[in-house]
Order: structure tokens, then sequence, then C-alpha cells
């Protein structure tokens, strides 16, 4: 079954190891074939917006999704999975489904988990930041 992709003017998308930038006009694609690795901008995460260490994690399993040999890109993603746990220990559960889809090479849908991981740790930032401020504004009453 082929995929359907509309891209915005100038959207970029990755189709295996290849990046393609849309033109100026609004684009339809039919993509065919089995496996191959596609990845709209808007998935897509570098170093420079990889700002968390969910989004690096994320980014890490990225590489992996659409490298020849995703098992060169594991060293990193164990490293930064230990480190993970270690500072919010509460992603266990989403760090073990993202590693059963790794281990299993489904790579797809480990990033769709890490994306469920970057959701949680922006909750755990926020209430981080409102305890903040709150004793902010306590310690200044």
């Amino acid at each position: 079954m082929a995929l359907k992709v509309e891209l915005k003017p100038h959207e970029k998308i990755i189709i295996g190891s290849c990046v393609i930038t849309n033109t100026d006009q609004r684009a339809k694609l039919l993509i065919e074939g089995e496996r191959v690795p596609i990845l709209r901008e808007k998935d897509i995460l570098t170093p420079a917006t990889a700002d968390t260490p969910a989004k690096l994690l994320y980014l890490a399993v990225q590489l992996m999704y659409v490298a020849r040999d995703p098992q060169d890109h594991h060293p990193v993603y164990f490293d930064l999975m230990r480190d993970l746990l270690s500072a919010m220990p509460s992603s266990s559960l989403l760090i073990q489904e993202i590693n059963n889809h790794i281990l299993s090479g489904d790579y797809y849908r480990a990033l769709k988990e890490s994306r469920k991981l970057i959701a949680h740790e922006a909750k755990i930032l926020a209430t981080a930041r409102e305890s903040a401020g709150t004793a902010k504004f306590q310690g200044a009453a």
C-alpha cells in the first residue's frame, strides 16, 4: 500500500537517506515501498533543536530509524537512556516501550513512543517551573 504525503511549500521530508525539499507550491507524493524510513519536517529533530534529555533520546532513535545500520547508534541511545532513567525515574514505562520497539527493530514505533516521552518530560518541567515560581513568590512575602 502506498503512502500519500502532501508537502507544504518549502517543506522538507526525509525518504530513506535523502532529504527532499519541496518547491514554492504544494506537492502531493505517492510513496511506494516497504520499510522505507520517512520523516516529515515537523517530526525531525536536529542536534540544535534537541535541547532536553528526552529530545536527545528522540534524536538517537531518529538516527537509528534512518540509518543503514541502526545498531551503530545503539551505544549512544543506551547511554542517554540510562542517564534519563536516573534523572527521571517516572519515565521507566515509556522507556521500556521504546526499548522493546528498538530491540524488535521497529524504529518507527520507537519514535512514536519517544514523542510521548518528550510530552512527559515537558509536563515534569512545567510542574518544576510552577513550583519554582511559587517558591519565589512565597519567599518574597
